[in-house]
C-alpha cells in the first residue's frame, strides 16, 4: 500500500509540475505575441486612447515609410512629460495601423559638447520653424532655473517634411489648460500633418478684390497659412461669372466701396450652384490714419450695396459700432498739458475681445480674437431650410454705438461704464442649408457673362458673416523693402496673440467641408484634479480611503487566500489520515 501511495505520489507530483509548465509556456507565448502585435482597449469615458476613422485613414494612404524626428525630450517637468508621453502612445499607435515602417529618432537639442554647439543646434531648429518655449522649472536644489525646450516633431517620407507642433499655448489660459488643450489637439495636428504628406490634389480658394478689399500684404499671414493646404488666387470678377467655377470657396474681405449689381447676381448664383462665402464686411467706415493723427475720426454708415443679398440670406450688419469692457490696452498720456508725458495703459474699447464658444469645432479652444471697430448682427425674416450658428460675440458688458458719430482717443476717460449693459452682441454667424435667390423674379444685370441657367434655390451649402474686417487683417512694421509683417491676431501693445489666425483656418476648412479634420478639434480629455477649495474634512475623508482602504482590502483578500489554504490542505490531511488508519 505504501508503494502504491509513493507512486500516486509521483504522478500527482508529475501531473502539478506539467500543469504549472504549461500555464508558464502558454504565458509566455501570450508575453511574445502582445510585444509583437501590441494592442490596448480603450475603457476612457473621453475616448483618449482611440484614433478616429479620418487619421486611421490617412495612415494608410501614405505609400511610404515615415522617419519621425521627436524633440520633446531631455529633463522635462510633469506637466511636459504627460505631452511627451501622449505623443508617444499616439506615434506607436500610428506605427501598429501603418502599411510602412514608421520610424522614430528621440532627439535632445540641449545636448551638447559646449554652450556655443548647443545655441547652433537653437538657431539651426528656428531656422526649420520650429520654435523654442521657455519653461521654468526646479533643479534638484529647489532653485528655479529656466529651460529651453522645443515642443515639436517633424514627419519626413519621400524628399517632404512637415513639422508638429505638441503645444498649443493660449494666452488667456493656465499652464495645465494649456497642456490639457494640447493633449486634446494631438491628433489634430498629427492628422493635419498625415493629410499634407498624403495629398496629391490640392483644393482651390479665391480672394476677391475689385472693391478695395485687403491687399495680399494686408492679409499675408493667412494666406501663408492657408497656402499649407490650399492654392489661392486672388482676382475680379468683371462680370464674368465663369472665373468663379473652380472655386468651392472664395473670401470677400474688407470690402471699401459699393458692389454692382452684376457682381451681386454672380455671387449669388454662385452660392446657388453649392460655392462657399466668407464674409468680412464692416458696418461702418471710419479713418483709421486720422484717428491716429488727429485724435479722432467720423465714423458712418458703410454704403455696399449688398444690403438686399444679405436680408435675402437671413443676416443684417448693424451700421453701428461695438463698444466692450473686455478690451486690449492702449498706452494713453495721462499726464496735465505742458507736463512730461505719463502714459498707462487704459482699455480701447472700440477693440473688443471677442468670445468664441467651444460647442462648435470652428471655436473650439480659439480662445479670445482680436479684433477692432466691429458692428453687430442679427437675423432677418423667416429662414426656412436655413440652420444658424453664433460664433464669435461680445462679452456681457458691451454697448452700442450709432452712427453718424465721431471715434476720439480722448473718449477712454470719460466712459460711463454703468451704459454696458448689453451682452453677448453677435459679430459672427454661419448660415447653413439651402439659400433662396435674390435675383428670383428680377431680370438678370444685361453685363453679365454666364454660361449657366439661372437657379432660383441653392444646394446645400455654407456662408459665414462676420461683421468687422479687422479680424483678418495683419499688421506690418517698417516701409517697403524693410517691412515685416506681424503674426495674426498680435497686439503690439501687450505682445499676446490672439486666436484669429486659428479661428480664420478652422472657418476655411469649415466651409470647404473638411469636417473629417476640423472636428478631430472636438475631442476633449478631462483634467480630473483634486478640488483645492474642499473643506478639510472632506480631505481627510478621501485621503483615509485613497490610502487605508487600498491597505485593508490587501489585508481581507490576504486572511481570505490563507483561510482557503489552511482549509484546503487540512482536509488533505485528514483524507491521508482516514487512508492510512483503513
Amino acid at each position: 500500500m505504501d508503494q502504491q501511495h509513493s507512486k500516486n505520489n509521483i504522478r500527482g507530483l508529475n501531473k502539478s509540475k506539467l500543469k504549472s509548465l504549461l500555464i508558464l509556456l502558454a504565458s509566455l507565448m501570450l508575453l511574445a505575441i502582445f510585444t509583437i502585435y501590441p494592442f490596448r482597449i480603450d475603457l476612457t469615458e473621453d475616448g483618449r486612447y482611440s484614433l478616429s476613422p479620418y487619421t486611421v485613414q490617412l495612415i494608410k494612404e501614405i505609400n511610404h515609410p515615415i522617419q519621425v524626428n521627436f524633440y520633446l525630450n531631455g529633463d522635462l517637468n510633469p506637466a511636459f512629460y504627460r505631452l511627451r508621453q501622449a505623443s508617444v502612445d499616439m506615434l506607436h499607435d500610428l506605427a501598429r495601423i501603418s502599411k510602412h515602417k514608421i520610424t522614430i529618432t528621440y532627439i535632445n537639442p540641449a545636448e551638447a559638447v559646449s554652450e556655443e554647439e548647443r545655441m547652433q543646434q537653437f538657431a539651426l531648429l528656428a531656422e526649420q520653424g520650429l520654435k523654442p518655449t521657455q519653461v521654468f522649472m526646479r533643479d534638484r536644489e529647489g532653485k528655479s532655473i529656466r529651460k529651453t525646450i522645443f515642443p515639436w516633431m517633424s514627419l519626413q517620407t519621400n524628399n517632404q517634411i512637415v513639422n508638429v507642433p505638441l503645444l498649443k499655448n493660449l494666452s488667456d489660459k493656465s499652464g495645465e489648460e494649456n497642456i490639457n488643450i494640447s493633449i486634446e489637439n494631438l491628433e489634430f495636428e498629427i492628422a493635419d500633418a498625415l493629410r499634407s504628406l498624403a495629398t496629391k490634389s490640392i483644393t482651390k480658394i479665391a480672394f476677391l478684390e475689385g472693391h478695395g478689399e485687403f491687399n495680399e500684404a494686408e492679409t499675408y499671414a493667412i494666406t501663408k497659412s492657408l497656402s499649407r493646404y490650399y492654392q489661392i488666387d486672388r482676382g475680379e470678377l468683371q462680370n464674368h461669372a465663369a472665373v468663379l467655377y473652380e472655386y468651392p470657396l472664395i473670401i470677400i474681405a474688407g470690402p471699401k466701396t459699393a458692389f454692382t449689381e452684376a457682381d451681386k447676381y454672380i455671387l449669388d448664383q454662385y452660392l446657388m450652384y453649392g460655392g462657399s462665402i466668407l464674409w468680412l464686411v464692416d458696418g461702418v467706415q471710419y479713418d483709421k490714419q486720422q484717428l491716429s493723427k488727429q485724435g479722432s475720426t467720423p465714423a458712418i454708415a458703410a454704403e455696399y450695396n449688398l444690403e438686399d443679398l444679405f436680408f435675402k440670406y437671413g443676416v443684417k450688419i448693424h451700421p453701428a459700432l461695438i463698444q466692450d469692457l473686455q478690451a486690449i490696452e492702449l498706452p494713453v498720456n495721462i499726464a496735465a498739458q505742458d507736463e512730461t508725458p505719463q502714459f498707462d495703459f487704459m482699455p480701447w474699447y472700440y477693440a473688443p475681445l471677442l468670445l468664441s464658444s467651444d460647442l462648435h469645432p470652428i471655436t473650439k479652444n480659439t480662445g479670445e480674437i482680436l479684433s477692432e471697430f466691429v458692428s453687430y448682427i442679427s437675423l432677418t425674416g423667416q429662414l426656412t431650410n436655413i440652420e444658424t450658428e453664433l460664433l464669435l460675440a461680445s462679452s456681457q458688458h458691451a454697448n452700442i454705438i450709432q452712427t453718424p458719430a465721431v471715434i476720439a482717443l480722448q473718449d477712454i476717460e470719460n466712459i460711463v461704464v454703468e451704459n454696458f449693459q448689453l451682452s453677448y452682441l453677435p459679430v459672427a454667424v454661419m448660415l447653413s442649408g439651402q439659400f433662396q435667390s435674390n435675383y428670383k423674379n428680377r431680370m438678370k444685370p444685361e453685363e453679365v457673362i454666364t454660361d449657366l441657367p439661372f437657379k432660383a434655390e441653392s444646394e446645400l451649402t455654407r456662408q459665414i458673416f462676420i461683421a468687422g474686417s479687422s479680424i483678418i487683417r495683419n499688421e506690418t512694421t517698417g516701409i517697403a523693402s524693410d517691412s515685416t509683417t506681424l503674426p495674426l491676431g498680435y497686439d503690439r501693445n501687450t505682445e499676446r496673440i490672439f486666436g484669429n489666425e486659428r479661428f480664420l483656418l478652422n472657418a476655411i476648412h469649415y466651409l470647404t467641408h473638411q469636417e473629417n479634420l476640423i472636428e478631430l478639434r472636438s475631442k476633449s480629455v478631462k483634467i480630473r484634479l483634486l478640488n483645492k477649495q474642499l473643506s478639510i474634512s472632506k480631505r481627510k475623508h478621501l485621503q483615509l480611503i485613497n490610502i487605508a482602504l487600498p491597505l485593508i482590502l490587501l489585508m481581507f483578500f490576504a486572511w481570505i487566500i490563507h483561510w482557503t489554504r489552511k482549509r484546503k490542505y487540512r482536509a488533505s490531511i485528514d483524507k491521508k489520515l482516514v487512508k492510512h488508519s483503513k
